[in-house]
């Protein structure tokens, strides 16, 4: 196997998979077996989807083309490598679209981190829709499978946030033959090799993680997914039309949906559409320490294409020289997509595996000795996993570690210590930094990788999310209660003394998460004044399909206990939480002085210690508010200046042309 090539000098084009007629010739192929199509630029990076996929395949013999950001007006460009012997592969990207499109505000974004130079444009609002219509009209009967985020988060009917409604599976919408959902490299080796033997499409309706669509017709055939279980009964969801008013009939369908996506005991779903049904087989197994080496060690460049020029690719830029350790998370937060689409159980790499890859991106000629990111969804979860496998495969807790840590959970941080000291020690590095988020809970048990990271891993400052401190609002999260973050300051801090360190958190929150209100927030300002934090961002809930706080977005429901939740919907009230959460910066003077009289907390106003506002406002807010009447935008003009994309200014609206809404011109 060659080595992965990090290196300054020109890569040649031979190096990367084919991304044009012109490339898979020049390999002297005359046709591809699989057509991978991204809404993504092409990164031959594992962090990057399609590159992993690609070379996944590529190690099988597959001969795998990959087409990039697709102009998807035409069925032109997915002509191009001719008719693909075994299927294409469609996925919009590392994000999921609308949330890569728009802001929690529904604002267009301008950039788009995932595309040459940053540009907007270069792919649709949900681009698996589009993409796999397009396969179809370029060659009809070459099965489509669907996959990637976006796919696995709407594989059920699901509330989008967008268009404020229900909307069918992504099967009713894109008519795509399978959505493989969840980490797709054990499912799409398998389509290729059962489709290499003659099988047809349908024949893989019997794989683990994949979803389909079956006809009023068609038998549902029987399979046993869990050895030693004589549990074979599906789970009925309530059924497409049950749901577009929300309610108690979508709150048991999430609550349903979650307490099956265990690999080790879920059962198969069905959720009528119509006369026709989405069945969801279940989740796929995970990969184990050996194949997760071999997927990562394959041979990428870990390098954009050449097609790209001198644009960088801003997501590359980001994690050129991070590596990934592990994939999935026993976290369980209601509002984090992880868990629904890499799983909870936990899987890992060896530590040779590892310290292989950061040896070969030292030896590169532009490494500049510093490795920016050892982690994953979270930075200290490392071959942790249940301590019981008997228990574990008839468990379905959500989360190990809320509303507490779980006893049989193996929290033992020694195996990332080591993984952490063998990085550092490779020749060539000078630095291994934690820019994955720290689970603190599990940090704080920890005083050995307390000083590890105070020591060696943080460079002056350790973000972490607390995400809020209302023990109410933590509860709805599933986040740990707020004493849990006092504590690891604590401990961050002494072990940072410890080691001759002066060293600070940069927490985290998210404004607008169901159950939090006015009260709740005027609670996470006092926090933060009484600790002297000054968040210069502001993290907006923005409600992902399938979440269990989507749910309670939508719904008012919480689905684990069915009770009520208050949630923020209108953008006034939102404007309201991201104030007080800046409560410190002078425009947002007249906002919080409202939010605090109107809720009977005038005592927060004036010069004393613990107020957050003074009694008179300061000329800069005076000046805020009358440049916001000016434009005519009110108070909402300057409370969202610090968010790309929410000020007023010109952004990519599919479909739209010449002068913007209102009669004035682009700029």
């Amino acid at each position: 196997m060659s080595e992965p090539s990090c290196s300054s000098a020109p890569v040649p084009t031979s190096a990367f998979l084919p991304t044009s007629a012109e490339e898979m010739r020049a390999r002297g192929w005359d046709e591809v077996d699989v057509v991978l199509v991204s809404g993504d630029a092409y990164v031959d990076h594992p962090s990057f989807a399609m590159a992993l996929l690609g070379r996944v395949l590529e190690a099988e013999g597959y001969r795998v083309a990959i087409l990039p950001q697709p102009d998807w007006h035409s069925a032109d460009a997915f002509r191009q490598f001719g008719r693909p012997r075994l299927f294409f592969g469609v996925s919009a990207g590392n994000m999921d679209s609308m949330i890569n499109h728009y802001t929690a505000n529904r604002k267009r974004r301008n950039d788009d981190a995932y595309s040459p130079g940053g540009r907007i444009g270069l792919r649709p609002d949900r681009p698996t829709n589009v993409y796999v219509q397009r396969c179809r009209e370029a060659f009809g009967g070459v099965p489509v499978v669907a996959g990637g985020v976006e796919a696995s988060l709407r594989r059920i009917a699901h509330y989008d946030y967008w268009s404020d409604k229900v909307r069918p599976s992504i099967l009713v919408s894109s008519k795509a033959d399978l959505v493989a959902y969840g980490m797709g490299e054990r499912v799409i080796v398998e389509a290729a090799r059962r489709l290499e033997a003659g099988e047809n499409v349908t024949a893989l309706r019997d794989l683990r993680g994949v979803a389909w669509l079956k006809g009023a017709r068609e038998e549902l055939p029987d399979h046993s997914w869990h050895e030693a279980s004589e549990d074979r009964r599906d789970i009925e969801l309530p059924g497409f039309e049950e749901l577009v008013d929300g309610g108690l009939p979508f709150a048991r369908m999430t609550k349903l949906l979650h307490d099956e996506t265990s690999p080790l005991n879920g059962r198969r779903l069905l959720q009528r559409h119509g006369d026709r049904t989405v069945v969801i087989n279940p989740p796929g197994l995970p990969l184990d320490e050996a194949g997760m080496d071999r997927v990562y060690g394959l041979p990428y460049t870990r390098l954009p294409h050449p097609r790209y020029g001198a644009e960088a690719v801003p997501a590359h830029s980001m994690i050129k020289d991070s590596v990934t350790i592990m994939r999935g998370c026993f976290g369980g937060c209601t509002f984090c997509s992880i868990t629904m689409h890499q799983g909870r159980i936990i899987q890992s790499r060896s530590k040779e595996s590892v310290v292989g890859e950061i040896r070969q991106m030292a030896a590169a000629p532009d490494f500049k000795g510093h490795v920016s990111d050892i982690g994953g969804p979270t930075a200290n979860m490392y071959r942790m996993r249940c301590t019981r496998p008997e228990v574990e495969r008839l468990c379905r807790r959500l989360s190990c570690v809320h509303p507490t840590i779980c006893k049989l959970l193996g929290t033992d941080h020694g195996p990332l210590v080591e993984l952490m000291r063998a990085a550092r020690a490779v020749p060539g590095v000078k630095s291994v930094k934690v820019a994955s988020g720290i689970r603190m809970d599990l940090a704080a048990r920890d005083e050995t990788y307390l000083e590890e990271l105070a020591q060696h891993h943080v460079g002056g400052h350790l973000k972490v999310a607390p995400e809020h401190v209302s023990d109410k609002v933590l509860g709805l999260m599933k986040k740990p209660v707020n004493n849990s973050f006092d504590e690891f300051a604590e401990r961050f801090g002494a072990a940072s003394r410890r080691v001759g360190k002066e060293q600070y958190l940069v927490p985290y929150f998210i404004a607008s998460h169901p159950g939090s209100g006015v009260p709740e927030m005027i609670e996470l300002a006092v926090f933060l004044k009484q600790r002297g934090y000054r968040p210069r961002q502001v993290q907006d809930f923005i409600p992902a399909p399938m979440d269990i706080a989507t749910c309670m977005y939508f719904t008012g429901i919480d689905p684990m206990t069915m009770r009520p939740v208050d949630t923020v919907k209108k953008l006034k009230d939102r404007v309201v939480q991201r104030a007080l959460m800046q409560f410190f910066r002078p425009e947002n003077w007249f906002v919080v002085r409202k939010a605090l009289l109107d809720h009977g907390r005038g005592d927060l106003i004036g010069d004393g210690d613990l107020c957050l506002i003074p009694a008179r406002p300061p000329k800069a807010a005076l000046d805020a508010r009358r440049k916001g009447a000016n434009d005519g935008l009110g108070d909402a003009s300057y409370v969202h200046a610090d968010e790309a994309g929410t000020a007023r200014s010109v952004g990519y609206r599919p479909g739209r042309k010449g002068a913007r809404r209102g009669g004035r011109k682009r700029d």
